[in-house]
C-alpha cells in the first residue's frame, strides 16, 4: 500500500457558544485513520501560539505532526439544525507554498484538506500532485477567503483541479461548483472520482462514468469533522486498491464508528 499523508491548515471550531475546540482538516482526518490504525505523514498549519495544544491533541491520536508556523489559525463560528450548519469565517490562516509542502513524501496518495479558497497556492497544489494522487477537500475551491458569513463561491481559479484525482465536497459545495448535482455535471469537473456526502443520507460516488448512492444510518453524535473522516477513509480504502464505490461503503461505515467513539 502507498504511503499516505495529510496537508492542511488547523482550525479552531467555535460551536454554539461552548469554548473552542481544535479541528480542520488534518485533525479529524487522522481522526478517522486512528481507528483504522493507519499512519501518515501529516504536515499542518496554525499560530505559533497555539501550536502547543494542536500537538497536545494529536499526541492524543498517537500520530505524529510536522507543524508549520503561520501567522494566524483558522478560525470559524458555527451553530448545527440537524446536519445544516451556519458559519461565519473569524480569522483567517496562511497560505501555502511549493516550500510548504515538501515535506510529503514521493509517492502518497495525499489528501489536501483545504479550509478556505487559495488556502493553497496553485504552483503548491502542482508540486504535491508531481509522482502522488491527491484528493482534495471542496471547501478548498469553494469557500470564500473572507471574514464574515461563510459564501460559497467557485474558485476563481479552477485549474487546480486538473491535478486532483479525487475530489470530495458537501452537497452545498456540490451545487455552488457544478451548479446540480447531476452525475453528468459533477463528472464536468474534471477530476476521475468525484465525492459528494450528504450527512446521515449517505453519498453519492461519481467515478467510471456512473453515479452510485451509498447510504448511511443516523447517528445521535456531534457530525463535526465526519466529512474529513469520510475523506480519510475513503482514501485509505482506494490506496489499498479498493474500488471507488466499496472505498465509499468503507469510508460510511468507519465515520459510524468514530461518531459512536468506537476503535477498530
Amino acid at each position: 500500500m502507498p504511503p499516505l499523508a495529510l496537508v492542511g491548515n488547523l482550525s479552531y471550531d467555535l460551536i454554539d457558544g461552548q469554548p473552542p475546540r481544535i479541528g480542520g482538516a488534518p485533525l479529524h482526518c487522522a481522526r478517522g485513520l486512528r481507528a483504522l490504525g493507519a499512519g501518515a505523514t501529516i504536515v499542518a498549519r496554525c499560530a505559533p501560539v497555539d501550536e502547543p495544544r494542536f500537538r497536545r491533541g494529536f499526541a492524543e491520536l498517537g500520530l505524529p505532526v510536522t507543524l508549520i508556523p503561520g501567522t494566524a489559525t483558522t478560525t470559524f463560528s458555527f451553530t448545527y439544525d440537524g446536519d445544516r450548519r451556519v458559519m461565519r469565517v473569524e480569522a483567517v490562516g496562511d497560505v501555502w507554498s511549493e516550500d510548504d509542502v515538501s515535506a510529503v513524501p514521493p509517492g502518497a496518495w495525499v489528501h489536501v484538506g483545504g479550509l478556505l479558497c487559495g488556502d493553497f497556492a496553485p504552483e503548491a497544489i502542482a508540486r504535491l500532485a508531481r509522482g502522488r494522487r491527491l484528493s482534495l477537500d471542496g471547501q478548498g475551491v469553494t469557500r470564500s477567503r473572507r471574514l464574515g458569513p461563510l459564501r460559497l463561491e467557485p474558485d476563481p481559479d479552477p485549474s487546480v483541479l486538473r491535478h486532483v484525482t479525487i475530489l470530495k465536497l458537501a452537497e452545498e459545495e456540490a451545487e455552488a461548483l457544478a451548479g446540480s448535482l447531476d452525475g453528468d455535471a459533477l463528472a464536468a469537473l474534471g477530476p476521475p472520482e468525484v465525492l459528494v456526502t450528504f450527512g446521515s443520507r449517505g453519498s453519492l460516488v461519481v467515478a467510471d462514468g456512473r453515479a452510485s448512492k451509498v447510504p448511511a444510518h443516523a447517528i445521535d453524535a456531534d457530525p463535526t469533522g465526519s466529512g474529513d473522516v469520510f475523506a480519510a477513509g475513503y482514501l485509505a480504502g482506494r490506496a489499498a486498491g479498493l474500488a471507488p464505490v466499496a472505498a465509499a461503503r468503507r469510508a460510511t461505515a468507519l465515520v459510524g464508528s468514530v461518531l459512536r467513539g468506537e476503535r477498530r
